[in-house]
């Protein structure tokens, strides 16, 4: 994606708000955690560098593990930002503004930020799920709707980014 280039993403105002929802939970749960604390939601987010020695994982991690954390805080701070008046939402449930279609324009970096994001909100999704391949997924269990959203979602990302 050229750095002059724009992508619009179109969002409910429902859907941003629940968005940011998830992006602070996930922000908080990266300033709050650590591999060494044992967490495997953070452990996808950081995976191991070499897996036939643990010794030279462990001191890897050592080295890179809170750079690609602050990375990952920061790129949550990003969405959070591009998300901020798209996620206000009307106190009234039955307010038909819920249901808004609301413009957020990303350029380049925002775009990054986000594909980044979502993907690692799915990779902590699919720990908490028991997700490790395609067979761990049921569509019929409606604990993966956020999973799969956020798919459908990043998804978009990409195919704008590819311009298609």
């Amino acid at each position: 994606m050229s750095a002059d280039r724009v992508v619009a993403l179109d969002l409910t105002r429902i859907e941003a708000a629940h968005l940011a929802g998830l992006v602070t939970q996930f922000a908080e749960l990266i300033e709050e955690s650590s591999v060494s604390a044992g967490d495997p939601a953070i452990g996808r987010l950081v995976p191991d560098a070499y897996a036939d020695d643990p010794d030279a994982a462990r001191e890897f991690r050592d080295l890179t593990e809170e750079d690609l954390l602050a990375r990952r805080r920061s790129d949550a701070g990003v969405v959070l930002a591009t998300l901020q008046d798209a996620a206000v939402i009307p106190d009234d449930p039955d307010d038909p503004r819920l249901v808004e279609a609301t413009e957020i324009r990303l350029d380049a970096a925002a775009v990054q930020a986000w594909l980044r994001t979502l993907a690692a909100i799915r990779l902590v999704l699919a720990s908490r799920l028991g997700i490790e391949g395609p067979d761990d997924h049921d569509e019929d269990d409606p604990r993966f709707g956020i999973y799969d959203w956020l798919g459908y979602r990043l998804h978009g990302l990409v195919t704008a980014v590819d311009g298609d």
